[in-house]
């Protein structure tokens, strides 16, 4: 059995040339991308990827750095249902000064509001955000 994850390079990843990076990580795990693709995002899609932040007071500023420069959304795929699990790990903290060194933000996120990548927090999330970022594959 295999299941699928949603994982994305935010603007900052981007801007600083650690997609690779990223991706290494997650292909050195033992898991595959399945799809990936550049992407500007437009505010409708970054409000929609945010809308369970849509009456927090940082709502604002979430969908201004998403929409800033391109990131790189990916479909993750792995052999157990797990997945998710497995790339929030490989990920780290949201806060990164919680995030453990080995992790993506505990190795390379200097701030909470720019922590470089975002993936699915549970099996729900993650087929409502593949349903929204790759329809074709959800």
């Amino acid at each position: 059995m295999t299941t699928r994850t949603f994982v994305m390079c935010k603007p900052d990843a981007v801007e600083r040339g650690l997609v690779g990076e990223i991706v290494a990580r997650i292909e050195r795990k033992g898991l595959r991308l399945v799809a990936a693709e550049l992407r500007t995002v437009g505010r409708g899609l970054a409000e929609e990827h945010y809308a369970e932040h849509r009456d927090k007071p940082f709502f604002g500023e979430l969908v201004t750095f998403l929409t800033r420069s391109p990131v790189f959304a990916t479909v993750v795929e792995g052999p157990d249902e797990n997945t998710w699990e497995l790339c929030r790990i490989l990920i780290g903290k949201t806060k990164v000064t919680d995030a453990q060194p080995g992790s993506i933000r505990g190795d390379f996120a200097t701030t909470t509001s720019e922590n470089l990548v975002h993936g699915s927090d549970g099996p729900e999330s993650a087929a409502r955000e593949l349903a929204l970022w790759f329809p074709g594959l959800a």
